[in-house]
């Protein structure tokens, strides 16, 4: 009797779980090409559903790797330290600071609210008095104005300026055009007067009609004179 060849345990599992992948493929290819309306052999729609199925875990896996994979949609909010604000709310503001600022009310205003200040703060009963001489609270208060004025009035004059660079290029624009339609106007005038030279005029009609008429008249005249002279 010949050695029988033992059967290894793990190998036949192995073949079995092959087996049953395999099953299961031409399970989802029949699937597939029922759902498409595919006709072939058995392989080419397997290949096609293999490659279908690579190509989606490819975009899964470019839309797992970067938070953007599309153009078409917009890109999410990123989370920031610093607070969101509007710069052109936050523009706008700064320049009506800076207009009343520059205005005779704040003046009169901070000047009252100095002197009440001072008086309070010398006059007032002590437990009352919260600024005592020399004031350090005052003069704190008026730093901090001064440290938050400059940088709104830095910014309104900014703003002011890219306005009035952008009006000078559209005056610049608009002395541009001014100048092309004069310049157009110009030579149509001149070609009009070009023109008018050639066309006859009242007096120039009138002119010739007389320069006419005395020529008949001296044609009338010179043919008995001849006769005259004749006899």
């Amino acid at each position: 009797m010949g050695t029988e060849r033992r059967r290894d345990p793990a190998r036949d599992r192995r073949r079995e779980q092959t087996r049953v992948r395999r099953e299961l493929a031409r399970e989802h290819a029949r699937e597939y090409a029922r759902e498409q309306g595919l006709t072939g052999r058995e392989e080419e729609i397997t290949e096609r559903l293999r490659a279908k199925t690579a190509a989606s875990a490819t975009g899964a896996s470019a839309l797992t790797r970067s938070p953007r994979a599309r153009l078409d949609q917009p890109r999410s909010d990123r989370r920031r330290l610093l607070p969101v604000y509007d710069p052109e709310a936050f523009g706008r503001l700064s320049e009506r600071v800076a207009r009343f600022l520059g205005t005779g009310r704040f003046i009169v205003w901070m000047t009252i609210v100095i002197i009440a200040w001072v008086l309070w703060n010398v006059f007032a009963p002590d437990h009352l008095r919260f600024d005592k001489y020399p004031f350090i609270f005052l003069t704190l208060m008026l730093s901090l104005q001064a440290s938050y004025a400059a940088p709104l009035i830095l910014l309104a004059q900014n703003r002011q300026d890219d306005r009035d660079r952008v009006n000078l290029e559209q005056d610049r624009k608009q002395n541009e055009r001014s100048i092309a339609d004069t310049e157009y106007l110009t030579r149509e005038i001149a070609s009009l007067r070009m023109g008018l030279g050639e066309v006859a005029t009242r007096d120039w009609i009138r002119s010739e009609f007389q320069d006419l008429i005395k020529e008949m008249d001296e044609r009338r005249l010179l043919p008995p004179e001849r006769d005259e002279g004749d006899r």
